[in-house]
């Protein structure tokens, strides 16, 4: 199988790109032979890539920067979704492709479920709702993933920067009214190429019947200020030498930001497992991996 793997070198991408080497060759095209900020060139790309299967979790991730650069987040995270899907159904190809948590308005405590109202507060979480949309309007077999505060050991992501200021400050001040499940880019890449393994006979098959959208992300719920506590947390047991003795949650209209952030971003995850099998890990057990990881000489 050829699997066409995208953003391969983001968190997500980058951390797929193992397991679904076991599954197939992988192509994963730089932005000189697949460029999603030019959508009237995808199509022509994929006909010389020519793909079994597409996998697709690159995007605009900038979510503070897409409130100004609204085109370009709208050509990467809608448009060429929608042209890559469009191909996929023309030519009996699956797409997996990666959503967010940002298309819910955060309102209310209970998980969000897959078929719950959308009302994304920023352009960032309009783009990849629009995405969405093109990608069922293609009537092609897919799979929608919507995941949510992802991050990884490498890259530039939560962790990281938190990393970085607890060993430059005495005192970090994080949002504590945002709560959610950080959902490591690892725990995503075995979930993904878990249900891409076992169904790979049936591609697209098996996407045209049960697939849709679904909800993947760690077991669990924090804040970003219980987040980041249990960073420096963990990195100090792991031997590190932080600054950081005062970690302070303050609310979000405390730390105004160019775009509107959900306050509940917590994803239910049933359908994940009555339809896959699958179950992710607690949050903060996926955490101490990553951080082993970064904590190493």
């Amino acid at each position: 199988m050829r699997i066409l793997l995208t953003g391969a070198s983001g968190q997500v991408g980058g951390a797929l790109r193992r397991p679904l080497s076991r599954l197939g060759t992988v192509v994963a095209p730089g932005r000189g032979e697949l460029d999603l900020a030019q959508p009237d060139t995808v199509a022509a790309a994929l006909d010389r890539l020519m793909p079994d299967l597409i996998i697709n979790p690159a995007a605009f991730t900038a979510v503070d920067r897409a409130e100004d650069e609204r085109e370009l987040a709208q050509r990467v995270n809608a448009i060429s979704p929608g042209r890559i899907a469009a191909w996929t159904a023309a030519h009996a190809v699956a797409l997996v492709h990666f959503s967010t948590d940002y298309v819910f308005d955060g309102t209310g405590e209970r998980p969000w479920r897959e078929d719950d109202a959308t009302g994304p507060l920023s352009v960032y979480g309009a783009s990849k709702l629009a995405g969405e949309t093109a990608i069922r309007a293609a009537g092609g077999a897919h799979l929608i993933v919507r995941t949510s505060w992802v991050y990884a050991a490498s890259g530039n992501n939560f962790l990281r920067t938190i990393a970085r200021l607890a060993g430059e400050r005495r005192e970090l001040r994080i949002v504590g009214d945002q709560i959610g499940a950080p959902t490591s880019a690892r725990a995503i890449a075995r979930a993904v190429a878990t249900i891409v393994g076992e169904h790979v006979e049936t591609l697209p098959g098996m996407f045209a019947r049960s697939a849709g959208v679904v909800h993947l992300a760690c077991a669990g719920e924090t804040s970003w200020h219980g987040f980041a506590t249990a960073i420096v947390d963990g990195l100090t047991a792991r031997g590190g030498e932080l600054a950081a003795t005062t970690i302070v949650p303050i609310r979000t209209d405390e730390y105004p930001t160019r775009a509107r952030r959900p306050a509940n971003s917590r994803l239910d995850q049933s359908r994940l497992r009555q339809v896959f099998g699958i179950t992710l890990p607690n949050w903060s057990e996926a955490l101490a991996i990553e951080l082993d990881e970064l904590a190493a000489p």
